[in-house]
């Protein structure tokens, strides 16, 4: 009897549900469903005390090929983007056998609303980030492919950018597997949807232009990319980045070190326009209060300044580190 096709198994896996694997023994415990895409669903799991992401796909050639993509990628030294490949298996059910693989699980805040409410600086500051790693991808022949806001995470303690979903990793000088119009340049008539740099460095001047229009917005005829250039000279916040968004849109960028330089420079400018913190005026005696109530007051104003001039020069301090690995490495 033919074996039913892993199209048309049951995935729907249920929290408290106990996964093993055929050919490893390996036990998950599903804990709950992450999210859902076209091509599968992935599953909050435990495995003793270690939690871990595991997708199902509705076509094993699929699981196949995105393990490959992750095994390959952890073989890029000093990449941090992605998650890290843990295991691949089966699991028998009633309809028959489904492939699976569990990865590293990432919690981290969603990209755009973290970006939006903690300043554009940090905006930069990820993009940096995402460039670095990129230029070291395009080193080894892969292209990201898919990149947007859903596939991004920003991780804690320390902040770091993190992408989730391996499935638009393509082999550079092949067609894109997975794409997102508002990122895509086919969509806006600046290019084919073949692999490579450049295709990547357009997504992230869209992701730039995402910022600060989170709801996206649409070609208009014929004018393609000018609509992304009148959009950008619009928004206050993206002037200072508008140059180098229109190089990435026009794709006049060969490498992603030369994007993430001219980011840097964008930082370094607005570092040095911060004006420095005011001086504290000597309170008058004749002020001075005697009670109790007053002098709290006081010490409670006083310790948010220093909270925020602390503020300022943690995040100073951050900018001058990235600096130095910028220029080290």
């Amino acid at each position: 009897m033919k074996q039913p096709s892993s199209k048309s198994l049951d995935n729907n896996f249920y929290p408290g549900q106990i996964i093993t694997g055929r050919w490893h023994g390996k036990k998950y415990v599903i804990l709950r469903i992450l999210g859902e895409g076209a091509i599968g669903k992935v599953y909050l799991a435990r495995r003793g005390q270690q939690l871990m992401a595991l997708k199902v796909a509705h076509n094993a050639m699929s699981v196949s090929s995105e393990v490959h993509v992750l095994r390959q990628i952890s073989k890029v030294q000093g990449l941090s983007l992605g998650p890290s490949f843990l295991d691949m298996d089966d699991v028998a059910t009633p309809q028959g056998n489904i492939t699976f693989y569990a990865m590293e699980y990432i919690h981290g805040e969603p990209f755009l609303p973290f970006v939006r409410n903690k300043g554009i600086e940090w905006l930069g500051i990820f993009v940096m980030q995402l460039l670095g790693d990129l230029q070291k991808m395009h080193d080894k022949g892969w292209i990201f492919g898919d990149i947007k806001p859903e596939n991004l995470l920003i991780t804690s303690n320390p902040y770091q950018l993190r992408w989730i979903d391996p499935g638009g990793v393509t082999k550079r000088g092949r067609s894109i597997k997975e794409y997102t119009e508002f990122f895509d340049r086919g969509y806006w008539g600046a290019g084919d949807r073949k692999a490579d740099p450049a295709y990547d460095l357009f997504s992230v001047a869209m992701l730039m232009v995402n910022r600060s229009y989170p709801s996206r917005f649409y070609k208009e005829g014929v004018k393609g990319t000018r609509v992304i250039l009148e959009k950008t000279s619009r928004q206050a916040s993206l002037i200072p980045y508008a140059p180098i968004i229109e190089k990435g849109i026009t794709q006049r960028y060969e490498h992603a070190l030369e994007m993430k330089k001219d980011v840097m420079e964008v930082l370094r400018t607005q570092q040095a326009n911060v004006p420095p913190p005011r001086k504290k005026k000597r309170i008058s005696s004749l002020v001075k209060q005697k009670s109790a109530s007053a002098i709290n007051s006081s010490h409670a104003r006083s310790s948010k300044k220093r909270s925020g001039f602390k503020e300022t020069a943690i995040f100073a301090s951050f900018l001058l580190i990235l600096y130095i690995l910028y220029l080290t490495g």
